[in-house]
């Protein structure tokens, strides 16, 4: 998705696969729960792999996964920005 000039790319549920490990785009929401999604350490793995400036951490807290799978992920987040909205 582009919006105003920032592209978006939402992961949706989904796991780590061949075929989004190449994606580019400025912000990317990536589920971290691990029902139905990847684990926050396969996340990462993601995260780490494409090609995003800014990461968010989606899909944990609430109903799935718990709330601190957002931190546990941004630890492991390479030379990108995170922002993790649910405490």
């Amino acid at each position: 998705m582009d919006l105003d000039n920032v592209k978006y790319y939402i992961a949706g549920d989904t796991d780590n696969i061949n075929e989004i490990q190449n994606i580019n785009c400025d912000v990317a929401f990536i589920p971290v729960g691990g029902t139905y999604t990847m684990n926050y350490e396969e996340a990462a793995q993601l995260a780490n792999t494409i090609n995003s400036k800014l990461i968010v951490p989606t899909h944990y807290g609430e109903i799935v996964g718990d709330k601190e799978d957002g931190k546990k992920f941004a630890k492991l987040i390479k030379n990108k920005e995170v922002k993790v909205y649910i405490n």
